[in-house]
């Protein structure tokens, strides 16, 4: 052999009929290929909506992480996550997103309501004033979104009990004069409750679904998980939802 070629052995190298010695080339090509995940039957889109510091991001975060931070800074604008949950014999993708309460920034959140299948309108069960600016965000509602979205009344912050100004009761009322509207109280810090709005905000949307058509006539109803455009699309006109 000629001895250019003789390439002298490493230390510690193969012996014998030792496995657990073969190069890692050999382990790739020992591997099984991965089955590729399923793709989603549905995707939807579910928006977060009310007034400053009621917790909206906390209960995204909670329910998509399963985090929380007690230093929870203000969204400007918008975001979202991300979110996979089986329902219905269905595989669900969501995109869930957070709107910020500041009213300077409803020309641009008010963009998001249109393709919601799903709407959660939140507010503090420790701050009136949050409680009192329901009837604004129900005007957004009803001038933007679908009369079709599915609504969910949540107030937010049971673990601050002690300091509770809106009972449960008002806001059971507040929801009873609503059409169609779901009520919860949760605590993001807590996580209590809040897997449970989710599934069943989802379970309500789906029920109003046709779940057994081909995938080929659900692209309509199938939404992008690209970033909405900055540019607005156009608004539906204003609609009247309250009784």
């Amino acid at each position: 052999m000629d001895p250019r070629y003789d390439i002298p052995r490493r230390a510690g190298g193969v012996s014998g009929g030792n496995s657990s010695n073969l190069s890692p080339a050999l382990g790739v090509q020992s591997r099984r290929r991965k089955t590729p995940p399923r793709p989603a039957d549905f995707k939807l889109q579910i928006i977060i909506i009310g007034s400053r510091g009621v917790g909206k991001t906390s209960l995204m975060e909670r329910y998509t992480d399963d985090t929380f931070s007690e230093a929870c800074k203000s969204t400007v604008g918008v975001d979202f996550k991300i979110k996979t949950v089986e329902l219905r014999g269905k595989k669900i993708r969501l995109q869930i997103w957070d709107t910020a309460g500041q009213e300077r920034f409803n020309s641009i959140t008010s963009a998001y309501y249109r393709g919601a299948k799903g709407i959660v309108l939140v507010y503090d069960i420790t701050k009136q004033e949050t409680f009192d600016d329901l009837p604004k965000w129900m005007k957004m509602i009803d001038k933007y979104a679908s009369e079709e979205a599915e609504l969910l009344l949540v107030g937010n912050k049971m673990d601050c009990e002690s300091d509770r100004v809106i009972s449960r009761q008002q806001g059971e009322r507040f929801c009873s004069r609503i059409s169609g509207m779901r009520f919860c109280e949760t605590s993001a810090k807590d996580n209590c409750n809040v897997d449970e709005i989710f599934l069943k905000l989802v379970d309500d949307i789906l029920s109003k679904m046709p779940l057994e058509v081909p995938n080929k006539e659900l692209s309509g109803s199938l939404l992008s998980l690209q970033p909405e455009p900055e540019v607005p699309p156009e608004l539906p006109p204003p609609r009247v939802r309250c009784c």
